[in-house]
């Protein structure tokens, strides 16, 4: 009789929890949610952000609100997000640069695979090569011998120290053997200016971004970062293609606390998916040279904790300094 009403407690306790669970999941949100982007307004991880909080917004019934928490390298708002209470309200868009840190940084105020927990892979983003027209160079091979030709007297422009556009132009640095010296800026913004007006040699920057100043002719564009050329610029080289190996995917993407239940960490994902999947989101993107390509929770963790080693492995053997 015990045995069978221990059973039977049981098989009710786990309904509840079960069907709590999925209560969660169906009802959330029931009030704001916070999206930090760890970067400045206006950069294109920020653009992207703002665009999947409209439309999760739309779904949810509930306000989105994005807030911009920038500096070193992303790590302050990751802070942010690390420590926030872990109910699904306060997620985190950011870029590659989550996976650069743990060993760019010589310590963090947080544990990158322990504090977090994916929701679901962004998007794919070029960075692309870009100059003044005053520097002279119409390529990447008339760049490194113009560098080359004055070792440590010119220097390169980034989003600031731990960005990703910092992290890019580090590897262009060690891999193409170049003299140069870096100078951080407060943003995409700032650094597309210094650069328009030749006080940086170069800036690997966020496409989307960049389009406008390369269509003005304020900027040359003489690579792209990743694997493959850029559809919205097919005849630009991929810099793999001059420096063999040199592959950089400025990725964004949907993490939250690590201990939000799982029910709503699904939950969000799933509306993510919906969003980041819809014909007009793809398109929007896409105008930006911004290629969605959303997943499941798992597959992102499994994507960032791969990511760490591999990215981590660069800045070691491309000697980036540690900050």
């Amino acid at each position: 009789m015990l045995s069978t009403f221990v059973k039977t407690l049981g098989i009710a306790i786990l309904g509840v929890v079960l069907a709590g669970a999925a209560a969660a999941q169906t009802n959330f949100p029931t009030k704001p949610v916070k999206i930090v982007v760890p970067f400045t307004a206006g950069s294109q991880v920020d653009i992207v952000a703002r665009e999947l909080g409209r439309a999760l917004q739309d779904i949810w019934g509930q306000p989105v609100i994005v807030e911009n928490r920038p500096g070193a390298g992303g790590t302050i708002g990751s802070r942010v997000v690390a420590t926030a209470d872990p109910d699904g309200t306060t997620l985190m868009f950011t870029s590659a640069s989550h996976a650069i840190n743990p060993t760019l940084y010589q310590s963090l105020p947080y544990d990158t695979l322990k504090d977090f927990t994916g929701v679901t892979f962004g998007t794919s983003v070029p960075n692309v090569l870009v100059v003044s027209p005053s520097l002279g160079v119409k390529n990447v091979q008339a760049l490194i011998k113009l560098i080359n030709a004055q070792p440590g007297k010119l220097n390169f422009a980034s989003a600031g120290v731990g960005s990703g556009t910092h992290f890019n132009g580090e590897m262009f640095k060690g891999m193409g053997k170049l003299d140069i010296v870096h100078v951080p800026y407060k943003g995409t913004g700032e650094a597309l200016v210094d650069t328009t007006a030749g006080r940086a040699a170069f800036y690997w920057s966020p496409l989307g971004l960049t389009l406008p100043f390369i269509k003005d002719g304020k900027l040359i564009a003489l690579a792209v970062s990743t694997d493959k050329r850029a559809a919205l610029m097919p005849d630009i080289p991929a810099i793999s293609e001059i420096i063999p190996g040199m592959i950089y995917d400025h990725w964004y993407g949907l993490l939250a606390p690590s201990k939000t239940p799982p029910a709503i960490v699904a939950k969000i994902s799933k509306d993510a998916n919906e969003v980041l999947k819809s014909p007009a989101v793809i398109k929007s993107l896409s105008a930006q040279g911004v290629t969605p390509a959303p997943t499941t929770p798992e597959q992102f963790n499994a994507f960032i904790a791969a990511e760490i080693k591999r990215l981590g492995d660069v800045v070691i053997s491309a000697n980036i300094p540690r900050q």
